[in-house]
């Protein structure tokens, strides 16, 4: 349920700014039917960081409804206030989830000791699984193995994240937190080496576009399948630079908005991309086959 081909999913908004509710079950149908295993909502690429609680919840809730168990679903619940990510998980933890993705607290930069008391308090607000999300580009801190191995002894801590690209870390985390830990990689360019090496999964951006090749590409590296992984994986090559121009998630939306999928719409400080980024990720979507060339 928490491993395999996972989409961070985009949250569509209507030209007002609110959520669009049609265009998100336009977008959880087209997974289901593309064999993508799991969406983690409400994480980064869903812009949970401009969402009020309720909007947040409310996303959440809708994912879990259209989905109706045909596709696993992970709720973001980070926050760097203990208090407000407790409270998340609280209120989501009715809902019909595979688990949370706890980012670690972004911009406190705790201790240790706090990270282990923070973490403990989400995971006692729920008896799902929990997922630690290890992002520094956006936290500004390292979830090192040594701390992610203290951390995997909290009951229902059951794996991790990790979006360092540093492909070193899947047999330091292996060897440190056992075969039984969940290791996804967050880093959609390394996702294949990083599969081939022993992890289980990607949480993938790229994943919004070509739901059914990043499929293909990550069962194939699961299975250790190189030559065929990485096959894949090069025609996709493109496809990862072009949606990491700009933070995410604003490149990914421009290439959903090109192909027709939902509204360029973002929430402040997220903006459109810059006219040669618009034009660079068109240029690549056709390329790819994904919108027609004039």
């Amino acid at each position: 349920m928490l491993t395999g081909s996972i989409v961070a999913l985009v949250t569509p908004f209507t030209q007002q700014g609110n959520i669009d509710y049609t265009e998100l079950e336009a977008l959880v149908n087209w997974h289901c039917e593309a064999g993508t295993d799991g969406i983690v909502a409400m994480g980064t690429t869903g812009e949970a960081a401009t969402m009020s609680h309720d909007e947040h919840v409310d996303v959440v809730s809708a994912v879990a409804e259209i989905a109706a168990g045909r596709i696993a679903v992970i709720a973001g619940n980070g926050s760097n206030s203990t208090a407000e990510a407790v409270n998340l998980t609280e209120r989501m933890s009715h809902l019909p989830l595979a688990g949370f993705l706890n980012v670690n607290p972004y911009y406190n930069k705790p201790s240790l000791r706090g990270l282990i008391a923070h973490y403990t308090a989400c995971t006692q607000a729920s008896d799902l699984p929990q997922l630690l999300y290890n992002v520094p580009g956006r936290t500004a801190a390292d979830l090192l193995p040594e701390q992610v191995a203290e951390l995997a002894q909290i009951p229902n801590i059951v794996g991790i994240k990790e979006a360092t690209g540093d492909l070193t870390r899947v047999a330091q985390l292996q060897e440190l937190c056992g075969k039984d830990f969940i290791l996804l990689s967050g880093d959609d360019p390394t996702a294949c080496e990083f599969l081939l090496r022993g992890g289980h999964g990607v949480i993938s951006v790229t994943a919004n576009v070509v739901p059914a090749q990043m499929k293909q590409m990550i069962s194939a590296a699961v299975a250790g399948e190189r030559e065929q992984a990485e096959l894949i994986d090069s025609e996709l090559a493109a496809l990862h630079e072009a949606m990491f121009v700009q933070a995410n998630p604003i490149p990914v939306k421009w290439a959903l908005a090109l192909m027709d999928k939902l509204r360029p719409v973002y929430r402040l400080p997220m903006t459109e991309p810059e006219l040669p980024q618009q034009q660079h990720i068109e240029h690549i979507l056709k390329q790819a086959g994904l919108i027609k060339a004039e």
